[in-house]
């Protein structure tokens, strides 16, 4: 892989908040190097109001971000993605469309902070552990040196990165 503007999708059911929080802090992390865009196989419509205030409280743009069907990244005339990271188990089961230039892809499992019982308190703390998750997931893909990896060796590396950080445990 050369020295290019890779392009990078990450997908969950509802693209309210994971894929939602990810497209943000790539688009952060890897200005540059990377361009991250996010969808859901049954999008929400709307991205929710939890995930909205973390990421503008953290000096985040949402200017752009908005819940959408992956179906958009599927068409002709959409970026053609260099990696589809899944961030969700129901969406890793599901059939995904068939993306244009065979993209490198890997399953980093989070729980849903949106699924998150109790007060507003441990919702918003749910949506925090899962900022700080994907903030350290994304963190080691963004260092990765894409250049100097084969495919075969860059797949461990993304495989490796949905296991190495611990589960999520939101109450």
């Amino acid at each position: 892989m050369s020295n290019q503007l890779y392009n990078v999708l990450f997908l969950c059911r509802g693209n309210s908040a994971r894929s939602i929080m990810a497209e943000a802090i790539l688009n952060r992390l890897g200005r540059g190097k990377f361009k991250a865009y996010s969808a859901g196989s049954h999008p929400a419509g709307h991205v929710h109001p939890f995930a909205l205030d973390l990421l503008t409280n953290q000096n985040y743009s949402t200017a752009d971000l908005r819940s959408k069907d992956w179906g958009e990244f599927a068409r002709n005339d959409a970026p053609t993605m260099d990696f589809v990271f899944t961030v969700c188990d129901q969406t890793a089961n599901e059939v995904c469309p068939v993306w244009p230039g065979q993209p490198m892809s890997a399953h980093w499992s989070m729980p849903d902070p949106v699924e998150t019982e109790g007060t507003e308190a441990v919702k918003r703390a749910a949506f925090a552990e899962t900022m700080r998750y994907l903030n350290n997931r994304i963190g080691i893909f963004a260092n990765l040196p894409l250049e100097r990896l084969d495919r075969l060796a860059l797949q461990k590396h993304l495989d490796d990165i949905g296991h190495q950080v611990p589960e999520l445990e939101i109450h």
